[in-house]
């Protein structure tokens, strides 16, 4: 925490991720953070329209929070489900809430539009308070890159959408389309 002096602060949707919420995100995670398998999942996507938010001070404009939610299937099955992230708060502003009110008004959304399950790469003692735990037993789920399986967590929107369907790999929602193209050409 900073000498930041507190500003209101107002959340509203965005059309999609900035340069902006980029640099906050670089800030927030270091310019490694495209290495880790949470952004396999984000590669080649754009966030689901109508899922993106950002928190700006009142006052002055500043971009102080960011989070959006991109479409992931599973393969084999196809089970549609939601990314949450990444989620950024300006160290100004941490600890005051913004990051707990970004996601309940994300996930408020996202049921609203009538989707069911959300998955997230994160510590699973935060994302808990949320309704998101850990995905059981390790190994049901796959990312495309190293994890740890321990920090893949899900929340369902809708009651029993964790089913039995929902195994195998998560995929960007467009690579399963692919796969599933190239599927039916070969067959």
């Amino acid at each position: 925490m900073s000498d930041h002096a507190p500003s209101t602060i107002v959340i509203e949707q965005a059309a999609a991720m900035s340069e902006e919420a980029e640099s906050l995100l670089d800030a927030a995670f270091g310019l490694d953070r495209r290495t880790r398998a949470s952004y396999r999942l984000r590669e080649g996507s754009c966030p689901v329209p109508g899922l993106s938010f950002t928190a700006r001070e009142q006052d002055t404009g500043r971009l102080v929070g960011t989070l959006s939610f991109w479409p992931l299937r599973t393969f084999p099955e196809g089970v549609p489900a939601l990314l949450l992230g990444p989620l950024a708060v300006h160290p100004d502003v941490q600890r005051q809430g913004l990051g707990a009110s970004l996601i309940s008004q994300g996930l408020t959304a996202a049921a609203r539009r009538g989707h069911a399950l959300v998955f997230l790469v994160g510590d699973a003692p935060y994302y808990a308070r949320f309704g998101f735990a850990p995905v059981r037993p390790f190994g049901r789920l796959q990312l495309p890159g190293p994890f740890d399986p321990a920090r893949l967590l899900y929340r369902e929107l809708k009651e029993g959408a964790m089913t039995d369907r929902v195994h195998g790999l998560l995929l960007p929602a467009w690579r399963w389309q692919q796969i599933r193209q190239e599927r039916k050409k070969s067959t």
